[in-house]
């Protein structure tokens, strides 16, 4: 393993906590052991960089007091997200999904030109710029530098700095309450879930919304998504594990929506304690119950999911070979994260999968981290026309066969990864 210091502040880039970071806890177990792996971001500009990548363990664990599963080996942030590579504005699905997610949000609270939407990870600004259209005024709070400048180039107010407790006071007091503070695939990213969540609480206004989106365990645990596991994820939540959270922050989940982005996600509303009673939080209530029989809160479920994992990658790796055997040329679609940690651990490098493409402009031309695969432009396939392209962003599977009708009008099939290796 190789450890780096963050270059800002020369403090080790790694270390590993012995506590939950829900409830304090040390009755923790590990049960997916992944490897070491780079960071599921860090990709690579050219061939002298690969000797001298760094990689950590990529291990989850359960909490047996509050079923939170989390990650230990922690990567300073400063490492992980002051210069980025992900961006939100580059998928026609996200764009749509965030135009419905203003209008239900603005519709909830009647919102209007007086209040604010305050972001706290907001990227690119694509989804404040969906609540700007209708009038209302909106912040970004977006820790690195160079997804900041696009945001503000885009037109969107845009404070570069980490969201914790202290920011959310400080944002406050510059810019007043907001009646919705939204965290987009953000709160899993944190190490102190409990300062963000309490620095949301400083945020929001009295009778405003606390409204979290994040990858739902449920999913990850029914439908195999274990590549959804990479270092920045620091955690995996359960309306259990999250209902504990939010009230140790002063905050009362009230509603629960579903949403089919990044595989399955949950959008969970909170409001401050205090003003949480106007709500019907029935389904909260009933969301509790359903994970506790589905066995959320229970190690063996998450046992049997390590060893479904492990199964999984051997029917992908001999899937792919058998291509390569009967005589078919491969290619990837999409440079996502998660297709880094599927990569990784499925041992799949450029003698198998020797190119994938993206339509993200600050990916094409690199290199994927751990498995050194290049990253081509998406006109690539037409030029290359492979046989199979492996889908490596399986959340945007639906939009990227539609955009590549004329891969399998020439006779081109796709595979799906996940959950179980489908050949289309």
């Amino acid at each position: 393993m190789t450890v780096q210091a963050s270059a800002s502040s020369m403090r080790p880039a790694h270390h590993l906590r012995d506590t939950c970071r829900g409830c304090g806890s040390r009755d923790l177990s590990l049960f997916l052991p992944l490897g070491t792996m780079p960071l599921a971001n860090a990709f690579l500009h050219d061939e002298t960089k690969f000797a001298h990548e760094a990689a950590y363990p990529l291990d989850v664990y359960f909490c047996h007091r509050c079923s939170l599963v989390q990650l230990l080996d922690v990567i300073d942030p400063e490492v992980l997200f002051r210069d980025y590579v992900y961006v939100t504005g580059t998928s026609d699905t996200m764009a749509a999904h965030n135009q419905r997610y203003a209008e239900t949000v603005a519709r909830l609270l009647e919102l209007g030109p007086a209040d604010l939407v305050a972001e706290a990870g907001s990227n690119d600004g694509s989804l404040l710029k969906c609540f700007q259209r209708d009038g209302v005024r909106t912040l970004g709070i977006e820790p690195a530098s160079n997804i900041a400048r696009l945001a503000q180039a885009n037109g969107v107010e845009t404070v570069n700095r980490f969201f914790d407790r202290a920011c959310g006071r400080e944002m406050r007091s510059s810019y007043g309450p907001a009646r919705a503070v939204i965290a987009n695939n953000v709160l899993a990213h944190v190490d102190d879930t409990l300062g963000f969540l309490q620095g949301c609480r400083e945020l929001v206004a009295d009778d405003g919304l606390v409204i979290v989106e994040a990858p739902y365990l449920r999913e990850l645990i029914d439908r195999l998504e274990y590549d959804t596991i990479y270092h920045e994820h620091l955690c995996y939540f359960s309306i259990t594990a999250l209902a504990s959270l939010y009230r140790r922050a002063g905050l009362r989940i009230v509603r629960v929506d579903e949403v089919a982005v990044h595989g399955g996600s949950l959008r969970v509303y909170a409001a401050p304690e205090e003003g949480a009673d106007r709500y019907d939080a029935g389904e909260v209530t009933a969301y509790l119950a359903h994970e506790a029989r589905e066995g959320l809160n229970e190690f063996a479920t998450f046992a049997r999911f390590a060893r479904d994992v492990e199964q999984h990658r051997r029917l992908l790796r001999d899937l792919l070979f058998d291509q390569v055997r009967a005589g078919h040329t491969l290619a990837g679609y999409g440079a996502p994260a998660k297709g880094n940690t599927l990569l990784n651990y499925c041992a799949i490098g450029p003698d198998l999968l020797p190119y994938t493409v993206d339509k993200n402009p600050l990916k094409v031309g690199l290199f994927t981290p751990g498995t050194h695969i290049p990253v081509l432009p998406v006109a690539a396939l037409d030029e290359r026309q492979p046989h199979d392209v492996l889908i490596l962003a399986w959340n945007f599977a639906e939009e990227i066969m539609r955009q590549q009708a004329a891969h399998s009008q020439r006779g081109g099939r796709f595979i799906i990864p996940l959950p179980k290796p489908e050949v289309i």
